[in-house]
């Protein structure tokens, strides 16, 4: 299939379980940890049992973000600790991005950091979240503001697994791949915009490879977030910051749902800034509200989100800094964004959903 080379690590996009057994054996753990939660133990786990040839202890924790939290790390750590895992273990996270940030931050933390590898089920994990070394949990109404960098042994993509996802986990996922277009690629924006997605259909190996390959290229050129690797955030100070209000709602967002909502926002703003004309803009809003008509009001909320927005990790001396898209294909970040703009993107949202 294909490997990339990342720092210190690769990722092996594959199918061939032999490559996996030879590099854990090659790790000699004391034991191996698989958490999973209850989708990942029915849909994935049993591929795992049939192909790994190490013996391995499972730990289960429940689905869903809103179980992202200290109380589940205190959980999994005191499980640890029961099967006695020391400095030789070696975790393996069977899940999404939350249990990829969450098991990766919680090997990052366990006897001051064990080795794990990173086992991406979802399209989300699987082309943004699984790659870059970024682990984080999130702290009340605040996502991921407590984490590391930290990066993985290994990051294994079988993309079978796509197939156990349902079409509103794969939109989730997709809105990762608009947004690596929009930021670093014109020619895969010109791709995925030619043409209607069918969920079904689609050669979901190659698009992840590709966005990989994207994902990856940035993050080598920056690890820790000094500068470039900002620009992975497009469409996220707003995105975010609509997902944390709406995730203990009776209707929460998917992460995709919002980052769509955070990137036709971040949109407008960069169209403001004079970063993209008004054609670019309409053209972006037009897809992505083709793909996610979500029917939420952001105006009527928006002294709600600029107060999330206000403890984003990228902003400085309490400034609220935005990566923009500055042309499709193009980017740029630290751009400073007063507040009324921020309400006028919020309007210019509700606008177009109406």
């Amino acid at each position: 299939m294909a490997t990339i080379k990342a720092s210190s690590y690769e990722i092996l996009i594959d199918e061939d379980y032999a490559k996996l057994n030879a590099y854990v054996e090659s790790l000699s753990p004391s034991n191996i940890i698989i958490i999973v939660d209850e989708n990942t133990e029915v849909h994935c786990l049993p591929k795992i049992k049939k192909h790994l040839h190490q013996d391995f202890l499972s730990i289960k924790i429940p689905a869903g973000e809103k179980y992202k939290s200290i109380s589940t790390c205190q959980g999994l750590w005191e499980t640890l600790i029961k099967y006695n895992c020391d400095r030789q273990s070696l975790i393996i996270n069977l899940g999404g991005g939350v249990i990829g940030d969450m098991g990766g931050f919680v090997a990052g933390t366990y006897m001051r950091g064990i080795r794990f590898i990173q086992m991406p089920t979802t399209l989300l994990s699987q082309v943004d979240a699984s790659v870059g070394g970024k682990l984080a949990i999130d702290l009340s109404s605040y996502k991921n503001i407590v984490g590391l960098f930290l990066e993985p042994s290994m990051v294994w993509v079988d993309t079978s697994f796509i197939q156990t996802l349902t079409e509103l986990e794969l939109r989730s996922g997709y809105a990762e791949v608009i947004k690596h277009a929009l930021i670093r690629s014109k020619a895969l924006w010109q791709r995925i915009n030619s043409r209607k997605l069918d969920y079904s259909s689609e050669e979901w190996s190659t698009l992840i490879t590709d966005n990989i390959a994207i994902k990856n290229f940035v993050v080598q050129q920056d690890f820790k977030e000094g500068g470039l690797r900002k620009v992975l955030n497009f469409g996220h100070t707003i995105g975010h910051s609509i997902e944390s209000h709406f995730l203990n709602s009776t209707s929460p967002l998917t992460h995709g749902e919002a980052i769509a909502a955070g990137m036709i926002c971040e949109s407008y703003i960069s169209h403001e800034q004079n970063l993209i004309s008004e054609s670019e803009l309409s053209t972006i809003t037009s897809y992505i509200r083709s793909l996610y008509p979500i029917n939420v009001r952001l105006s009527t909320i928006s002294t709600e989100l600029i107060r999330i927005m206000g403890h984003d990790k990228k902003n400085v001396s309490g400034q609220i800094l935005f990566s923009l898209i500055e042309g499709i294909g193009d980017s740029t970040y630290d751009v400073h964004v007063d507040d009324d703009i921020i309400i006028k993107a919020l309007e210019y949202y509700d606008n177009i959903t109406s």
